[in-house]
């Protein structure tokens, strides 16, 4: 492809753009109206018998875990008929559909043709029901058998001069077993390779909590909601991205918590919740969420914290010892001196500049923090796609540190996964930075000596695409190319290859932007039926609280030419490593039991997995912060000193987020519709402040193009329009992935690597159709 082909990715038909309508944005979420949306993409994409069936086993105990987002199911009071949300209906239409793909649809549709279509009308094509294989100087996909495409995987694996030639990327969509073959088979293979999707969100905040408290994952239960006194939502919009969280803000609101929102959109599902299944929701009577609403600037978080913790500091040096937790700080942390030293050599007036919020607002957060410990900060990709987003997710760390809010009931940390099984791939291996320690168990129990030099993650895998280093790309899962960033860039790293293969179940944008030659390799999802040898199998998740619980699939595939992801690593592995392999891959391919029976033997806290897992509601993993305790070197929490980043913009420039629109699930686009936000039948907007729009001579409404030159190098998306906004001012949002085209694949958080997808330095200008 060449670079006016890859601007086809950005492009979208410009009669596109006189269509928008414009509505009042929504001070509310879900309600019936969310409901009716939800149904009626399940009824768009399959009969009303299999939508029911679909919707009952949803996040249901014997049923299938949604494929969407990793909020956790209730332990106790789940809803027996309708433990889900519209957007949890609409991924369950996209997967679920009955419309497939066949021979005949390739071959009457050349990839350029495909390239040229929208994100949201590829993805609204179908299932692919077949094995396509891409041959090099073709221009159309034609269908080949599993065992040709397995034989033509390792033929390009085992001709490579290192293994290390290759890249093995993971969906968070991929389930435990899987996950854990995957990564066996790659090490055994012999490389470290395995970048994920969590290097792309949440990387900032494993990094900050392992690096603060010892482990990499959130200490809190559903149940500590509802004993919290204050929640902060931080970077995250729970109406959209997590739903289902919304049920358990508004039991936490009635029993009294206080919650703090913190974003620089005032989002519909910060403010208000229609419950649709309580009669008051129903009504349409709406239940209250935020008590507090902090438009902060974009990455102003940081100053915000400081300047929260800089009052509560005072307050405590004017009444000592009832503002502070002192007896958890002096016996649980340390750096508590240096910390204090450094809050108070900060203005107060500089801090509130920095994060755009009033000093009233402060003292008013500070008043309600300053005797209260039950305290839970929740956050999302708001804070981890930042430069800085490690220390910002280690400032909402010494906030809890200095109330003593970790490790007790109602406290604690909660960063809310986005995919519903990212946390628990990792907790698989698949990683490209793994402890040594995890090495030497895999070597212990599977008699294989494991590569030790680290792997490439994400952004570093594509740089490595980009020069030649890496030849050959698999993905088990995602759509790779629209959910990274800097498109052009990537697109080039991916056309440089030998070979990229993809395991899907619906046709995306990576699909068209491919290798030399490229293999799209069709799997089953979440809610087919998956049964080997007549036996029903299912497979298990972990959700963002540690829980561990069974997935089954309860609907007939589409094709029997589909197999399961641990059928598909199974048998490459089988077709790679032949004689070489010192593992049975037969035995977990005939039963996922198996594969449970060796995960137990490698990682703590999976003691009995398979029996353990077929119990309702499944397990919790051990969590050394839940229980009070910091497994670091020297067994305490570390507060953490930084300084408040300095973002000085030239004339004319402005900061972009990238944001979902309220129909899509990551890179998966549902509709053109984003209701809460007012927008309809478009995509290609840019959120606004009114007063920028008049500053840079444009009009609302405006058709503008969008600019980045990080680096020297212009990047560019067209065709987009200035839509006025409830936002800070030099603050601007977008959607992804049309706008990753402008995030710089060198713009990168510190010690994490993510992406900075929140802070993309732009100029907008008026777009001038050609003569």
């Amino acid at each position: 492809m060449n670079d006016k082909t890859y601007d086809t990715i950005n492009a979208q038909n410009p009669e596109g753009l006189l269509h928008l309508q414009l509505t009042k944005p929504a001070t509310k979420a879900a309600g019936v109206p969310a409901v009716m949306e939800g149904v009626k993409h399940m009824l768009s994409e399959m009969g009303p018998l299999r939508a029911i069936k679909a919707a009952l086993a949803l996040n249901q105990k014997k049923g299938y875990d949604c494929p969407g987002c990793a909020w956790p199911d209730p332990d106790d009071d789940r809803s027996a008929m309708a433990e889900y949300c519209e957007n949890g209906l609409k991924a369950i239409a996209e997967e679920a559909t009955t419309k497939k793909l066949l021979p005949e649809f390739f071959a009457a549709n050349d990839v350029c043709s495909l390239s040229r279509l929208t994100d949201h009308e590829i993805g609204k094509k179908g299932r692919i029901a077949q094995p396509m294989y891409l041959p090099e100087g073709a221009t159309h996909y034609q269908p080949i058998s599993w065992p040709d495409a397995f034989s033509m995987i390792a033929k390009h694996l085992n001709r490579l001069a290192s293994p290390d030639e290759a890249v093995f990327y993971t969906s968070g969509r991929t389930s435990n077993e899987a996950a854990f073959l995957y990564q066996l088979f790659v090490r055994e293979f012999g490389t470290n390779n395995l970048p994920d999707c969590s290097n792309m969100c949440h990387e900032s905040s494993g990094v900050a909590l392992t690096e603060s408290l010892g482990i990499g994952k959130g200490s809190v239960k559903l149940e500590d909601l509802y004993a919290a006194e204050v929640i902060i939502i931080l970077g995250q919009n729970p109406g959209t991205n997590h739903p289902r969280m919304l049920t358990a803000l508004q039991k936490a609101k009635d029993k009294g918590a206080i919650i703090i929102a913190v974003n620089p959109l005032p989002e519909a599902g910060l403010m208000g919740f229609d419950n649709p299944q309580k009669i008051r929701g129903v009504l349409g009577i709406r239940s209250k969420l935020a008590d507090i609403f902090l438009p902060v600037k974009i990455n102003g978080d940081m100053a915000l914290l400081q300047a929260i913790q800089l009052v509560l500091l005072q307050e405590e040096k004017k009444y000592p010892g009832t503002v502070f937790d002192n007896g958890f700080i002096q016996e649980h942390t340390e750096n508590y001196e240096a910390f204090t030293t450094h809050l108070r050599k900060q203005k107060l007036e500089d801090l509130s500049a920095a994060s755009g919020i009033s000093l009233k607002q402060i003292r008013e957060v500070a008043a309600i923090l300053k005797h209260k410990n039950k305290i839970i900060a929740c956050w999302a990709m708001g804070l981890t796609q930042h430069k800085n987003a490690v220390d910002t997710i280690k400032e909402i760390v010494n906030l809890l540190l200095l109330k003593g809010s970790i490790g007790k009931p109602g406290a604690g940390t909660c960063p809310v996964r986005g995919h519903s099984n990212v946390q628990g791939d990792r907790t698989m291996g698949i990683y490209e930075k793994p402890a040594a320690t995890f090495l030497d168990k895999l070597e212990n129990v599977f008699h294989f000596d494991p590569p030790r030099q680290h792997g490439f993650d994400t952004v570093d895998a594509i740089h490595a695409m980009h020069n030649g280093t890496v030849k050959l790309f698999f993905a088990m899962g995602g759509n790779f190319l629209s959910a990274t960033p800097d498109t052009n860039y990537t697109a080039t790293a991916l056309s440089n290859c030998a070979l990229t293969v993809h395991v899907s179940t619906k046709l995306n944008r990576s699909h068209l932007v491919h290798g030399k030659e490229a293999l799209i390799l069709p799997c089953l999802a979440r809610s087919d039926k998956d049964e080997i040898n007549g036996k029903a199998q299912f497979i298990s998740c972990e959700n963002s609280m540690g829980v561990v619980q069974m997935s089954k699939g309860k609907l007939k595939p589409v094709s029997k030419e589909l197999l399961s992801e641990p059928a598909i690593v199974c048998r490459l592995a089988k077709a790679t490593m032949g004689n070489r392999s010192v593992i049975n891959w037969d035995g977990y391919e005939q039963h996922y039991d198996n594969i449970r029976t060796d995960i137990e033997k490698v990682f703590k806290g999976f003691e009995s997995y398979n029996e353990r897992v077929r119990k309702p509601g499944g397990f919790y993993l051990p969590n050394a912060n839940r229980d009070g305790r910091f497994d670091t070197f020297n067994g305490k929490a570390a507060f953490n000193i930084a300084t408040i980043p300095k973002q000085e913009l030239e004339a004319g420039e402005l900061m972009m987020m990238t944001i979902r629109s309220h129909d899509q699930f990551n890179t998966t686009i549902y509709g053109l519709n984003d209701r809460y936000r007012g927008i309809l039948n478009e995509r290609r907007v840019i959120f606004m402040n009114e007063k920028d729009i008049a500053e840079l001579g444009l009009a609302p409404n405006d058709v503008v193009n969008i600019f980045n030159y990080n680096g020297g190098v212009e990047r560019v998306a067209r065709q987009f329009i200035a839509i006025p906004f409830s936002i800070p001012e030099k603050c601007t949002a977008t959607y992804f992935p049309e706008t990753n085209v402008l995030v710089p694949i060198n713009s990168t958080a510190d010690k994490s690597n993510t992406p900075t997808s929140k802070m993309v330095i732009i100029q907008v200008k008026k777009h001038t159709a050609p003569s």
